[in-house]
């Protein structure tokens, strides 16, 4: 059994394992209960009531948070002439094609995100066995495969964030730092949980939000209350 420190024990004394924290306060526990020396990343764990193994129950998408999520994120753009130089002036940190695809495979992965002209694709594919297990894979549905390199670079340099649901039913994403303190990751929390409300499959029954969990990188989880929070969206 994993043994805890004494910082962590303290701080699970101030949260309640067993109650269900209106959005607010959960944040206000979570951040008192933050002791790392670093800028702790703050989590959130979204049971849905869906089955993934169905298609039709699938539930991947992205979302802008409101004030980013904290993090420099390396973008790389496979792309080719003008939309190579729209790239570099959109703020990507790598650009190229042939030649980025070489590196690739001879080991670099030294990014975080990536973008794709449709026309490359057919090359990117080849190491899709690569990139596809880390999730760094140009996707459609995600907006990632697109000529519109300056807006896509922007957002994802904003804080956009990509999600997909787990085998259990779980969506996982980091949704800011404990520095952003509460009202910023309460707006990024509301938007994040927006999103996935809207993206409710139609062949999903009963409860949808079945659970939400915060955390810091270090520190225990908070249950929040899923109806208090769609209450907040409603009001928002």
């Amino acid at each position: 059994m994993a043994k805890h420190g004494k910082k962590y024990r303290n701080g699970v004394t101030e949260i309640d394992r067993t109650q269900l924290y209106e959005l607010q306060e959960g944040l206000t526990r979570l951040l008192d209960a933050s002791y790392a020396k670093f800028d702790e990343s703050v989590d959130i764990a979204v049971r849905l009531g869906v089955d993934p193994r169905h298609a039709d129950q699938m539930v991947r998408s992205s979302v802008m948070l409101p004030h980013g999520t904290g993090k420099e994120v390396r973008v790389l753009v496979f792309a080719k002439g003008e939309k190579e130089t729209e790239a570099l002036n959109a703020g990507a940190d790598f650009v190229g094609s042939d030649e980025i695809i070489a590196k690739i495979k001879d080991g670099w992965l030294e990014f975080d995100k990536t973008i794709a002209t449709p026309d490359m694709m057919g090359e990117v594919g080849k190491i899709g066995r690569v990139l596809g297990p880390r999730n760094l894979m140009p996707n459609a549905k995600l907006g990632t495969v697109t000529f519109d390199i300056e807006r896509v670079v922007g957002e994802i340099k904003k804080g956009k964030v990509d999600f997909r649901v787990d085998k259990n039913g779980i969506i996982h994403a980091a949704l800011g730092k404990v520095s952003f303190g509460s009202d910023k990751l309460k707006d990024n929390i509301i938007a994040f949980v927006d999103k996935l409300i809207q993206l409710k499959p139609s062949s999903s029954k009963g409860i949808y939000l079945k659970s939400i969990v915060i955390s810091s990188t270090m520190g225990p989880g908070v249950k929040v209350d899923p109806f208090q929070v769609r209450t907040l969206i409603k009001e928002s």
